[in-house]
């Protein structure tokens, strides 16, 4: 699983011309679901997600989490950050979760953070969309499970 983060001021997701999501102050979180995934790894990926001090304190510093700023999450699916690229120059797909399963991965994701009590929107999975963010420092976080959670993958 990798979770692409991106802290922001603003962010919007749009599907065929109208508006799904939009949140300001946060994490503009673009979500890979490979076909390994479990919710074990999810529950790390989340925790890790939510506990992220990248927002800057009084004095300047990333020390600050999301709940210490009232921020928000935007995630999107995205299963092209399972792209392997190491060979050739067309990325082969064949790691990521097949709809089935990560459609269900990406819900329990989402619902894993509303209930922690953070406000979550989303796009919808599958579908063609457009993203809009301003990255925020520009600051921008590479989570990947076989590095939170390297136990917990078959090798």
């Amino acid at each position: 699983m990798r979770f692409l983060v991106q802290r922001v001021t603003r962010a919007s997701v749009t599907i065929e011309g109208e508006e799904k999501g939009r949140i300001g102050t946060g994490f503009f979180v673009l979500i890979g679901i490979e076909d390994v995934d479990t919710r074990e790894i999810a529950d790390k990926m989340v925790s890790k997600l939510l506990g992220l001090r990248i927002f800057e304190d009084e004095n300047g510093k990333s020390n600050l989490a999301l709940a210490d700023v009232g921020g928000e999450l935007l995630l999107i699916s995205q299963f092209t950050l399972c792209a392997d690229a190491s060979h050739g120059n067309r990325p082969s797909y064949i790691h990521a979760g097949r709809p089935e399963m990560s459609e269900p991965m990406y819900d329990y994701i989402c619902d894993s953070c509303r209930q922690q009590g953070y406000t979550v929107q989303t796009g919808i999975f599958g579908a063609e969309m457009k993203c809009d963010l301003l990255n925020d420092g520009p600051f921008t976080i590479w989570l990947d499970s076989r590095d939170i959670c390297p136990k917990l993958h078959i090798q």
